[in-house]
């Protein structure tokens, strides 16, 4: 899955939540479930999320839905393993981007 997200220093639940077609309520969920993630919140309370929280609800995204993890497992493998898998999703992204870029081209000819 290609995330689209503009660069910005905070991100708030709402555009995450649709960034990652998913409910804001998940995103809460996960918040509560990995210690990965730790959104800074204002004097209202509103989550704000920053790239490095994406970059984990990304990794977290792929491993639970994509891959299948369950919750333990997904956490379990991240505490293990994470930088392996960090360094290959970081990989994988950058070689789908890649690909998106090279069928705009094509579709252009």
């Amino acid at each position: 899955m290609h995330i689209e997200l503009p660069e910005k220093r905070y991100y708030g639940i709402g555009e995450v939540a649709k960034a990652f077609g998913v409910n804001t309520s998940l995103i809460r969920f996960w918040e509560k479930e990995f210690d990965a993630l730790k959104p800074k919140k204002n004097a209202k309370g509103n989550r704000k999320f920053t790239p490095e929280d994406i970059k984990n609800l990304k990794l977290i995204y792929h491993l639970v839905k994509e891959r299948g993890f369950t919750l333990e497992g997904a956490k379990t493998h991240l505490k293990e393993e994470k930088q392996k898998t960090l360094n290959n999703f970081e990989i994988i992204s950058k070689l789908e981007d890649i690909k998106s870029t090279l069928m705009k081209i094509k579709d252009q000819m």
